[in-house]
C-alpha cells in the first residue's frame, strides 16, 4: 500500500530504500534499529528476467523489511517529469507483489551527494555503485524524517 506520507509508517524495524532507474535499481536496507545502512547490490532489468518490482519485492522478503522507501524524482523546482510517473507506476507494481506499506521521499540531488561520498574512484566503480549508494542517501534522508516524526 502507498502512504500519503510518513505518519504511518513503521517506526522501527528494518526498512530498504529504492533508488529506480530504468536500468538499473539501487537498493540499501538498514539494520533494525535503522542505525546503520547498507547498500546492496543493484537490480537490473534485463530481458526475459522477472520484473523489477517482482525482484524488489522478493529482496524485501529475504530482508525481512517492514517497509519501503522510493526516491521519487522531482524537477527542482519541486514539479514532476515523465520520469516521476515511471517511478510512480513502478511503485504501484510493486504494490503487486507485497503489502509492506511503501512511501516516497524527494530524491533531490541524492546522486550528487551520493558520488561525493564515493570519493574519488574509477568512472566504472561510478556507474556500479551510484544507484545502491543513492538508495543509501535516500534510505539515510527518510530515516532521518521517520526519527523527527519520533520526537
Amino acid at each position: 500500500m502507498i502512504l500519503p506520507n510518513f505518519n504511518d509508517f513503521p517506526r522501527s524495524g528494518p526498512v530498504m530504500g529504492i533508488d529506480w532507474g530504468a536500468r538499473r535499481t539501487g537498493v540499501a536496507v538498514s539494520d533494525g534499529t535503522r542505525d546503520f545502512v547498507f547498500a546492496r547490490p543493484v537490480v537490473v532489468a534485463e530481458r526475459g528476467a522477472s520484473s523489477v518490482a517482482r525482484q524488489i519485492a522478493e529482496l524485501a522478503r529475504t530482508e525481512n523489511v517492514v517497509g519501503i522507501v522510493i526516491g521519487l524524482p522531482l524537477r527542482m523546482d519541486g514539479t514532476e517529469s515523465d520520469t516521476t510517473d515511471m517511478v510512480r507506476r513502478f511503485a504501484t507494481e510493486l504494490c503487486t507483489y507485497t503489502d509492506l506499506p511503501i512511501v516516497f521521499i524527494d530524491e533531490t540531488l541524492t546522486s550528487a551527494s551520493a558520488q561525493e561520498s564515493m570519493g574519488r574512484v574509477r568512472v566504472s566503480d561510478i556507474k556500479r555503485g551510484l544507484d545502491s549508494e543513492s538508495a543509501r542517501v535516500i534510505l539515510e534522508n527518510a530515516i532521518a524524517v521517520i526519527n523527527r516524526l519520533n520526537k
